[in-house]
């Protein structure tokens, strides 16, 4: 990630190699083999797919409903985030016009890794925390039937070129610290949403918001999750995982979210630094191209090769084998949230208290005393480093365990084994690689 003055917010403590209490050789020949075995555990044991999402969930009792569909709840939870929406507005334009200012730690801590954590724990949260869709509620048009239908082959690509400006912004535009870059990326999200949702009504955010559809990916590994007759039950994430819908687009979020965060790694290697500036020699915006370009191919290379994954299987005819990526699209989300707490755990349980702290007193004014940032993560490196391990391996193995029930429930029986091992080892390419990165090679 790019580094300055106005970037110290962005910094995620990754550390390095050393940090590891066990050399990273040892490390990404370990992660790999703890995936080979899963896999061969799997289909050696596991016959018949076990994963449904129609399986209900273990219901909570009848209040916890209650309280979660009440109006007056809903209603206020939605009033106070469009509250602090605002306040972070006025706290940007009246605070610090400098690295002290709160907004770049509202939107990329904030916003970006917290959305995915309350997302996993709770459920889709930013349906019910956005903005947009709380302004467009209080408008009376939304009780009537929006003007036009939201266009079913746009699917979610709407939301992939929003995940894919976000990442652009943080990892190869020339300053992504800098206010006024944030400033407008917002304002430009806002009216794109805000007027979207006014045309198309709330199918909009629901497909193009990235925000949204961001959250909605990761509460798929969310142990809540609504039964059948409304009542919000605890149930086996992976029984929820396969519903995530399959849209136009779906493999493109998916393929932007994990390639961006490996990017994010490989950006921060000398070689790459070293590359970016002796092809700009001192051009900025052709430093901006070059990495562009390096996030772009990122991103491409995990859509292209897990398609190509997921349709190397015989038995299946054309249609089939078009409809397999999206099928199998659900089992990247572990991958993604793996790399996600990897790489950002500290960003966020630190950076994120800086970022409240700053929030809480814009202007400076030093009512909150003493209080400070507990740095105890960077405190315990090799702790740390083994989480960031621990978080990389485990998204892994969740991805192969729903791939390989989901291959058992759509490919042909005679081909459900050896139609997984094109999937198989791209996963364990991703494990090495994003290792290899996260631990600067």
């Amino acid at each position: 990630m790019t580094t300055g003055p106005t970037t110290e917010l962005l910094a995620h403590g990754l550390g390095g190699s050393a940090d590891l209490p066990i050399p990273v050789t040892y490390a990404l020949v370990g992660a790999a083999w703890a995936l080979t075995f899963t896999f061969a555990v799997v289909a050696l044991a596991w016959k018949k797919p076990r994963f449904d999402p129609a399986t209900q969930g273990r219901p909570l009792p009848q209040w916890v409903t209650a309280a979660v569909d009440s109006p007056a709840v809903r209603w206020t939870i939605a009033v106070l985030a469009l509250l602090l929406a605002v306040w972070v507005g006025v706290a940007t334009v009246a605070g610090p016009q400098t690295g002290e200012n709160a907004l770049p730690g509202v939107f990329y801590v904030l916003l970006w890794v917290g959305l995915v954590a309350l997302s996993v724990l709770i459920g889709p949260v930013w349906r019910l925390l956005s903005p947009v869709r709380t302004v467009y509620r209080l408008l009376p048009m939304s009780r009537r039937r929006p003007p036009a239908a939201y266009p079913v082959r746009l699917g979610y690509w709407p939301a992939a070129f929003g995940l894919f400006a976000f990442v652009w912004l943080e990892l190869a535009s020339p300053d992504p610290g800098s206010l006024t870059a944030v400033e407008t990326w917002l304002l430009v999200y806002l009216a794109v949403t805000l007027v979207g949702t006014l045309v198309f009504g709330t199918r909009w955010p629901s497909n193009a918001d990235p925000f949204e559809v961001y959250g909605i990916a990761a509460s798929r590994a969310a142990p809540f999750r609504r039964n059948d007759d409304g009542r919000i039950a605890v149930g086996n994430p992976f029984d929820h995982l396969p519903s995530l819908p399959v849209r136009p687009g779906t493999v493109a979020v998916l393929a932007v979210l994990l390639g961006s965060t490996a990017f994010d790694s490989f950006s921060a290697m000398p070689g790459w630094r070293g590359f970016v500036d002796d092809v700009s020699s001192g051009s900025v915006w052709l430093a901006v191209l070059v990495r562009t370009l390096g996030l772009l191919t990122f991103a491409v290379v995990v859509g292209v090769t897990f398609s190509l994954a997921a349709r190397a299987t015989g038995g299946v005819d054309r249609a089939t084998r078009r409809e397999l990526p999206g099928l199998m699209a659900h089992s990247l989300i572990p991958i993604v949230i793996g790399y996600v707490f990897a790489h950002y755990l500290t960003y966020l349980i630190e950076r994120g208290q800086q970022t409240v702290l700053r929030l809480a007193d814009p202007f400076g004014s030093g009512w909150l005393g003493d209080a400070g940032v507990s740095y105890l993560l960077s405190m315990h490196p090799a702790v740390l480093a083994t989480l960031k391990v621990g978080f990389v391996v485990l998204g892994h193995v969740a991805g192969v365990i729903a791939a390989h029930d989901r291959a058992l429930r759509v490919l042909p029986k005679r081909h459900q084994l050896t139609g997984q091992l094109a999937m198989m080892l791209v996963m364990v390419g991703y494990t090495f690689t994003g290792l290899y990165l996260l631990f600067g090679g």
